[in-house]
C-alpha cells in the first residue's frame, strides 16, 4: 500500500514571531511538511517558483511586495492555492484576496492562549489539507452594477436557501451577480465564517447590485430582492409568523459542529415551506447540508447542487449528491441562469 507524500508549504509572513507559530502548528502533524518560508511577498514568490509547494500561507500586509500584487502575480506565473492569514481588524481585505484567487482565509485569534491556539491549528491543519485537494474553476465578475429594485412587500417572494464553505465566498458574489437578470428571488446564504466576517461580507456584496445585502437580524422579514447572511456563530433559521415569513437568529448548541449550520437552515426551509423549498448547496469541505437536503426532498421541495468540474472543494456538494436526492447537478456558471429560469417559472 502506498504512503501518500506529505502536503508541502510555504509560509509567508513578516513577522518572525508569525513565521515560528504558523511553522510550529504546521510541522505538528506528519503529514504536513514545511519547505520553507520566506519574509515579503518578492522573496515568497521567488520560493513558490523554486520549490513548488502544494500550499501557501501568506500574510496580506507584508513589505516589498504586498499581499494582492503577490496573488495576481502567483496567479500568473505558478498557480498555487493560498491561504491568507488575516487579523479581525483587516476583514474587507479577505474578500479582496478571495476575488483575486485565494483558496481560503483564517483569521488569526484576537487573544493568545491554549484553546485559541488549538483552535487556530485544527483550522489550519483542515484548510492546508483540503487545499491539497483544491479544483479551481473560472470566476468571471460582472463590471456592471445597477441600482437596486424596488421591493415588493406584499408578494411572497421566491426563496433559494444556499449553503457554501471553503471556496465560497466567490461562488456565491457569482451566483449573486448572475441572478441579477431577475432580481425578485430572496436568497438565505449560510456561508461558514468567523462572526467578526460576515457583516463585512455581506456589505461587500451589497455593493454589487442589484439586489440589497444584509447580515441576518433576529426578526428579519423576507422581503424580494433581498439576500440575507447568516452571521457567523449563530444559526439563520426561516419561520412564519401571522401570515409572513421572518428569520430567527438562535444560538449555538453545545453540539452544533457549524454555526451558522447548512442543515438548520435547510430543515427550517423545508418546514416553512413545503414544496416551495430550493435548497442549493455550494463548494465547501464536510458535509453540513446533507442532511437538510433530505429534509428539503421529504418536504417536496428541490435540491440542487454545484457540480465537480467547477466546486472548489467537492466535499459538500458530493455529500448532498451522495443522498440520492439531489434533483440537478451542475456548473456554478449554469447555476444563476437556471434560477432565473424556476424563479420566472414560479411567478
Amino acid at each position: 500500500m502506498s504512503v501518500r507524500p506529505p502536503v508541502t508549504v510555504l509560509v509567508i509572513d513578516d513577522s518572525a514571531h508569525n513565521r515560528r507559530m504558523l511553522i510550529e502548528l504546521l510541522e505538528s502533524e506528519p503529514d504536513i511538511q514545511v519547505l520553507d518560508w520566506a519574509g515579503d511577498g518578492e522573496e515568497g514568490l521567488r520560493k513558490v517558483v523554486d520549490l513548488r509547494p502544494d500550499v501557501v500561507t501568506v500574510d496580506l500586509e507584508m513589505p516589498r511586495l504586498g499581499g494582492y500584487t503577490f496573488l495576481r502575480l502567483l496567479r500568473n506565473t505558478a498557480p498555487t492555492p493560498v491561504i491568507v492569514i488575516s487579523s479581525y481588524s483587516h476583514k474587507t481585505d479577505v474578500f479582496k484576496a478571495l476575488e483575486l484567487g485565494a483558496f481560503d482565509f483564517i483569521a488569526k485569534p484576537q487573544k493568545s492562549t491554549a484553546d485559541t491556539r488549538e483552535s487556530l491549528r485544527l483550522e489550519l491543519m483542515e484548510k492546508v489539507r483540503a487545499a491539497r485537494m483544491v479544483r479551481r474553476g473560472s470566476t468571471p465578475r460582472r463590471e456592471a452594477r445597477k441600482p437596486p429594485a424596488p421591493l415588493e412587500t406584499q408578494e411572497l417572494p421566491f426563496v433559494v436557501a444556499v449553503a457554501a464553505s471553503t471556496g465560497g465566498p466567490p461562488a456565491v458574489q457569482r451566483l449573486l451577480e448572475a441572478l441579477a437578470a431577475e432580481p425578485t428571488p430572496c436568497v438565505l446564504v449560510c456561508q461558514h465564517m468567523p462572526a467578526q466576517f460576515t457583516r463585512a461580507f455581506a456589505e461587500r456584496l451589497d455593493r454589487i447590485g442589484p439586489f440589497h445585502v444584509t447580515e441576518a437580524c433576529e426578526g428579519d422579514r423576507i422581503v424580494p430582492g433581498h439576500v440575507y447572511i447568516a452571521p457567523g456563530g449563530r444559526h439563520m433559521v426561516l419561520a412564519e409568523k401571522e401570515g409572513r415569513l421572518e428569520l430567527k437568529i438562535p444560538a449555538q448548541g453545545g453540539k452544533d459542529r457549524y454555526a451558522p449550520s447548512a442543515d438548520r437552515l435547510f430543515t427550517s426551509v423545508a418546514r416553512t415551506l413545503g414544496s416551495k423549498a430550493l435548497a442549493v448547496v455550494l463548494t465547501g469541505m464536510g458535509s453540513d447540508g446533507a442532511a437538510g437536503v433530505r429534509e428539503v426532498h421529504h418536504a417536496g421541495g428541490e435540491v440542487w447542487a454545484e457540480s465537480e468540474e467547477t466546486a472548489v472543494v467537492f466535499g459538500m456538494p458530493q455529500e448532498a449528491i451522495a443522498t440520492g436526492v439531489v434533483r440537478r447537478v451542475l456548473p456554478l456558471g449554469e447555476m444563476g441562469p437556471a434560477l432565473v429560469t424556476a424563479a420566472r417559472r414560479r411567478r
